[in-house]
């Protein structure tokens, strides 16, 4: 049985799921509202996914991470919003300032 098969997730999600398990400011919570899949299942995917060195790496890299936690969060880490991400204004969007 395939990890798609396993947990019910197409291709996409699972390329989501992978990009947002690397992302530090996504927390387990947000992924699993989102996709239905917990903490371990995205481990599970992970190993799945990455080759053996990117999994060691992505492993250390988040193993006992307060960001990855909702409620180990402090409030001073907030929402992430990319300088470059477009404004949106009345509906149109508003191409960036040079």
């Amino acid at each position: 049985m395939t990890i798609q098969e396993k947990y019910h997730l197409s291709d996409q999600d699972i390329d989501r799921i992978v990009g947002m398990a690397w992302e530090d400011r996504t927390t387990w919570e947000a992924i699993e509202s989102q996709f239905g899949v917990s903490e371990s299942a995205v481990i599970e995917i992970m190993r799945y996914e990455l080759k053996p060195s990117s999994w060691r790496m992505w492993r250390a890299r988040v193993q006992g991470r307060k960001t990855k936690h909702q409620k180990r969060r402090g409030m001073e880490v907030g929402r992430f919003k990319c300088s470059r991400q477009k404004m949106i204004s009345m509906n149109k969007i508003s191409k960036r300032s040079k």
